[in-house]
């Protein structure tokens, strides 16, 4: 009797299932996708259906053969690749490459942890592959297939770049570029508003201090000017409800005032209770952001990690076994089981008071066609604690877990009530307010807290501590003030979280693409990371340029995320495939042609024909299309003649304030100050990793004297971490393959 076949995608997972299926299943993995689009064509019948042509992906003929084999000799044959779009298609490859014959033997098999549980019970409980899914899928393949396809070419024609850098556009990932250019040009444009605040000091009558900022002037609250240099009929419009202090010399003239005055007394205070909420557990955007700033840990390092706690850990005399559920989800649902699991153990570890009445749900948090088949990432079992599962774990992802865990317990756990408490001292019609906010019972935050930014800033008004005792018409004394300067500040730069964010928000990417577009944008030189901030390249700033300019209705947030919600109808099965690619192909193939008949010609020097871009074994080149009659070809570099434009980092040089500049050495790139000789100011650039050996410093790009490139701690010579090969956590294993956007 043979044997039954269970297919996965990644080798990790195979081998965490095949230790609790037993000798009677045979576990394969396919190692992501086994077929694709080819690489040297369209692949897309555009005037038929849109019909693609998927090929086996090459390098894995002898895998699919070995597939086929154990499949005719099964008894059973179980798909169990990963519960989403692309795992859901990948399954119907599988159908696809084995004889007809054998498709009755196919059962789809869903996996949202890796446990021994959870892999029996789905086995006992097979269903079909989700039709609508796989058809999806494919939607958006194309599309991205024929933006990647027919677009990159002509970029590589419109910026012509002699550095090497492959251009590529994409459906995602140029309107990620997108948003970080248009942010960078409202940086750029933005005019600074300067204004004051009067901070005062005052003393009770016992002695003590309570600081507090002017507030109102004559009932009329302070407000930062609404934009720089004012007309006098705008100042007029703006001081009828409002009042400001637009510059030193007001501000001296109210100083003195104040100084002047002493029936400083409390004219109001008020108390307000309020309650925070505890967070929803994560889905995978949540888990990238919140990673990102508290551990520091970009996006597809998260994923990674994720997907080793996911695929299986060994846990000693436990076995191996997954911790946590599925981490490509955008749902915050969650079972009955594991909710219950955790009440318990809340009102055994922090006590009755910490467990609401009933249990929370963040089912109606869920945005529209959200993906519900599995639920929001969370621990598989409450019996592998934090401090359970840490000698098991290296230290990111220990760390990683850790923040899953709290994160799960505390959405499960009571709000924390403060109390804010705002006083008001005043003397004739000057009016300054302190508030302070006292915590009454910090709920949930005895385990899990999250600033409202990103940086951790409370904000300028920050909050002060009151005295206790105070009582309307107490005198106050004033015992010191100050004018303090102040300008506006233009939006901040995205980081990879804040962009993951604004992407989210508008309704483009899923939980499995976006750690492949903050990685693409990144690896294809459009946008440098300083500091973690995301800065466009002159490059990228090209592309967008030309994409924007000529693609207006395609590179486009609504457009795109139009397109995003017609691919969840599809796989709702509220719409079909050739609706939607029509609905995407009209105006994509109307903008193309019109570029196309634009663009414009490269005479040939040799004989007047036109040179045409190619691609060879050695990259792209021009070419004349009389050829063989004429040979003549040319180089990228040549056609460009090369650019003196220096790469501008956006930032200033701390040491002259003129503007940096990406330069190269003769150990790679860094950051230097444009005014070089003049100013010796430099940079290095990170690679955004931690130093494995000393956990404080950054991997940076290094050459040796022979130009050859290595990786090293930005903390040398305190650390003398240097590997040829950029590190990696010992127990990384090759994630499956995602091709959610097409790079051509």
């Amino acid at each position: 009797m043979g044997k039954d076949l269970i297919l996965v995608e990644s080798p990790s997972k195979a081998k965490t299932i095949n230790k609790y299926v037993g000798k009677k299943y045979t576990v394969e993995a396919t190692v992501g996708h086994i077929r694709n689009l080819p690489k040297t064509k369209l692949g897309i019948d555009v005037d038929n259906g849109f019909v693609p042509t998927l090929l086996n992906i090459r390098g894995k003929g002898d895998l699919i053969k070995k597939i086929r084999t154990l499949a005719v000799k099964s008894e059973k044959i179980y798909i169990a690749t990963d519960p989403d779009r692309e795992g859901e298609a990948i399954a119907q490859d599988v159908v696809d490459i084995l004889d007809s014959k054998l498709h009755e033997k196919i059962e789809r098999v869903l996996f949202n942890e890796i446990t021994k549980k959870a892999v029996t019970e789905a086995l006992n409980n097979t269903i079909k592959i989700d039709e609508h899914l796989v058809v999806s899928q494919r939607a958006r393949r194309v599309m991205d297939r024929i933006i990647g396809y027919k677009v990159s070419p002509f970029l590589w024609r419109a910026v012509i770049d002699s550095s090497g850098n492959t251009l590529s556009a994409g459906r995602v990932q140029s309107v990620a570029l997108r948003l970080v250019c248009e942010r960078e040009e409202e940086i750029e444009k933005f005019i600074t508003t300067e204004y004051w605040s009067l901070v005062a000091v005052f003393t009770t009558k016992n002695g003590e201090e309570l600081t507090a900022k002017l507030y109102e002037v004559n009932g009329k609250q302070i407000k930062i000017p609404p934009k720089p240099k004012m007309t006098e009929e705008e100042w007029s419009e703006f001081f009828k409800t409002n009042f400001a202090i637009p510059g030193k010399d007001i501000a001296n003239k109210i100083l003195e005032i104040l100084k002047s005055k002493n029936n400083y007394a409390i004219s109001d205070i008020s108390k307000k209770e309020s309650r925070r909420n505890p967070y929803p557990p994560f889905i995978t955007s949540a888990l990238q952001v919140e990673s990102s700033r508290k551990l520091r840990l970009r996006p597809r390092r998260t994923m990674m990690l994720a997907q080793q706690l996911y695929e299986g850990i060994d846990l000693g005399s436990e076995g191996t076994t997954g911790l946590i559920t599925y981490m490509r989800t955008d749902s915050t649902r969650l079972s009955d089981e594991i909710v219950n699991d955790a009440r318990r153990f809340i009102s055994e570890r922090y006590g009755s008071n910490y467990l609401p009445e009933k249990p929370k749900s963040y089912e109606k948090q869920n945005k529209k066609n959200v993906q519900d088949a599995h639920e929001a990432i969370r621990p598989t079992s409450l019996k592998y604690t934090p401090e359970f599962v840490k000698e098991f774990l290296d230290d990111t992802q220990f760390k990683l877990y850790e923040l899953i865990w709290k994160r799960f317990i505390a959405c499960q756990m009571e709000s924390a009530r403060l109390e804010t408490t705002s006083v008001n001292i005043s003397a004739d019609e000057y009016t300054f307010r302190s508030s302070g906010t006292t915590i009454l019972f910090d709920g949930f935050q005895i385990l899990y807290d999250e600033t409202s930014e990103e940086t951790g800033d409370k904000g300028e008004n920050g909050s002060s501590l009151i005295p206790a005792g105070l009582q309307v018409n107490h005198k106050m004394e004033l015992k010191d003030i100050n004018a303090n300067q102040h300008f506006t500040k233009p939006p901040a730069r995205f980081t990879e979280s804040t962009l993951i964010k604004e992407l989210e928000n508008n309704g483009i990417g899923r939980p499995s693409t976006y750690a492949m577009i903050m990685g693409t944008i990144v690896d294809r030189g459009y946008v440098q990371q300083l500091d973690r901030k995301l800065i466009p390249t002159s490059l990228g700033r090209k592309v967008n340029t030309v994409l924007v300019k000529n693609f207006p209705d395609i590179i486009n947030v609504n457009f795109t995320a139009q397109m995003e919600e017609e691919l969840d109808l599809i796989a709702n099965g509220e719409t079909n495939y050739l609706s939607v690619l029509n609905d995407f192909y009209g105006p994509f193939i109307k903008d193309l042609k019109e570029v196309e008949a634009n663009l414009e010609k490269i005479i040939c020097d040799k004989c007047g024909g036109e040179l045409e871009l190619k691609i060879g074994r050695f990259g792209k080149y021009f070419a004349c299309n009389n050829y063989p009659e004429c040979k003549n070809i040319k180089s990228l570099k040549e056609i460009a003649g090369g650019s003196n434009e220096p790469d501008y980092t956006g930032e200033d040089c701390p040491k002259c304030s003129s503007r940096t500049v990406y330069r190269e050495g003769k150990f790679g790139k860094f950051i230097g100050c444009e005014k070089y000789p003049d100013c010796d100011f430099t940079k290095v650039i990170t690679l955004g990793l931690s130093c494995p050996k000393c956990n404080e410093g950054e991997i940076v790009t290094r050459r040796t004297k022979r130009g050859k490139i290595f990786y090293g701690c930005n903390k040398y010579p305190d650390c003398d971490y240097a590997s040829w090969t950029l590190p990696k956590p010992k127990e990384e294993q090759e994630e499956p393959v995602d091709s959610s956007e097409d790079e051509y």
